[in-house]
């Protein structure tokens, strides 16, 4: 195989167009925490930054995601343990459920392509890939923290192709950010596939001739 497809984790394999911010904006918006975008969306970069690097290689989803709903509901409700463990256990169950039902496509596009993972993470992306049991299906995981730069910076990109002896031409990369993955891949001349999910109505791509999807499962019929 000559040619590559290139994820997204967060927001993209995981979720189907909807990234971690706006995913647990709505489960705390959901557990009748009532708390306006504009202060939510600082507060919880912060909880983020704070796991960048500081974390271990092997801390596992579960942890990953325990780390970081507790220190976002510290800075919402101090002290509420079970608002966290609630916040926590359905994250957890909708990422599972939509890496079970992205796992016959992924098989099914490991037949015809390498793939691989360029993400902004933590530094335990790959323990996290083998947690969700979908490591197989990539050659290369890419983790931002692990290699010193993150997306939209073009070398991340390039290192990912390198590893998969590629070339940029013969690569597509989907993700479901406009700045990070889009901006990214169309700075190094890599063909993306923007995954705007349900917000796809009136969505207008960022290059002439790029392929906007609503769903990862229209991902085959665009390559």
């Amino acid at each position: 195989m000559d040619a590559a497809v290139l994820f997204d984790f967060g927001g993209t394999l995981d979720a189907d167009g909807v990234a971690w911010k706006e995913r647990f904006h709505r489960l705390y918006r959901d557990e009748g925490v009532a708390i306006a975008r504009e202060r939510f969306d600082p507060l919880f970069y912060a909880a983020d930054d704070a796991l960048v690097g500081a974390v271990p290689e092997t801390l596992s989803l579960e942890g990953t995601v325990e780390r970081l709903v507790a220190g976002l509901t510290e800075r919402i409700r101090p002290g509420d343990r079970a608002l966290a463990a609630r916040v926590g256990e359905r994250f957890l169950a909708a990422t599972r459920a939509r890496i079970e039902a992205n796992r016959p496509l992924l098989a099914r596009l490991g037949q015809r392509y390498r793939l691989g993972i360029v993400s902004n993470f933590y530094g335990n992306l790959a323990t996290v890939c083998d947690n969700l049991e979908v490591r197989p299906f990539f050659s290369v995981i890419v983790d931002s923290t692990q290699v010193g730069v993150s997306k939209p910076d073009p070398r991340i990109f390039q290192r990912a192709v390198a590893e998969l002896d590629v070339a940029l031409g013969d690569a597509v990369f989907v993700g479901d950010s406009f700045v990070r993955d889009m901006a990214g891949a169309r700075a190094v001349g890599m063909r993306h596939v923007w995954l705007a999910g349900a917000n796809l109505a009136g969505t207008r791509p960022c290059c002439p001739g790029d392929s906007v999807m609503g769903s990862l499962a229209d991902l085959e019929a665009l390559l």
